[in-house]
């Protein structure tokens, strides 16, 4: 399966880097080096060059690298507009995936709520966050897995009444820089990588 990942990767790149904007770096809200781009990825250093995807300095093969090579394909100039936040369902064309968002991006964090608010500067550390100001919640943040595509997380704690509970949401504009399911699968990574973590 990675080397048709790979194949997959390897094509986005490609055919971005046979038509490069000259203000791709802006596009990325990356640094340019030559034909290289570095930015922050999946809270790791990535680096984006003709002959491929490395994450941590790492080639990367699976399904981060085609993510990370979709949001290059996609990179568009339209700055990220956070504010007014959509669930996943408001966006069009999500029906197929929200079971599966629901499942690997938000349910699979709830038995780590607590971890998660105990590690919350950690976390905001290594993605880039910020604290969500005026959120309900009994904790709320936002993480850049991409540069251009930001998740706000809303976490409840269990009391006697209500269980724990996550909820993630993206920006109005989110499926500018990434399609649909390429969306899905940045919230299930990101969850991944939270759990990680919060874990270690």
């Amino acid at each position: 399966m990675s080397d048709e990942l790979l194949k997959i990767q390897r094509e986005y790149i490609r055919r971005r880097y046979d038509q490069l904007p000259e203000d791709m770096d802006q596009r990325l809200l990356a640094i340019r080096e030559k034909d290289s781009f570095h930015f922050k990825a999946f809270g790791q250093p990535c680096t984006v060059s003709p002959d491929g995807i490395t994450l941590g300095g790492v080639p990367i093969t699976g399904p981060i690298g085609v993510l990370i090579a979709l949001y290059v394909f996609h990179a568009v100039r339209d700055p990220v507009q956070i504010e007014p936040v959509k669930s996943f369902k408001q966006i069009k064309g999500t029906t197929p995936y929200h079971g599966a968002f629901s499942a690997r991006s938000e349910k699979s964090l709830i038995p780590y709520v607590t971890g998660i608010r105990q590690n919350k500067e950690t976390l905001l550390s290594v993605f880039d966050g910020k604290e969500s100001e005026g959120t309900k919640g009994d904790s709320s943040f936002i993480l850049y897995p991409l540069p251009k595509v930001p998740l706000q997380y809303i976490f409840y704690l269990a009391d006697e009444e209500f269980p724990a509970s996550v909820t993630c949401l993206l920006a109005s504009n989110a499926e500018l820089f990434m399609p649909v399911d390429g969306l899905a699968d940045v919230g299930e990574y990101t969850a991944k990588r939270i759990v990680e973590i919060v874990t270690r």
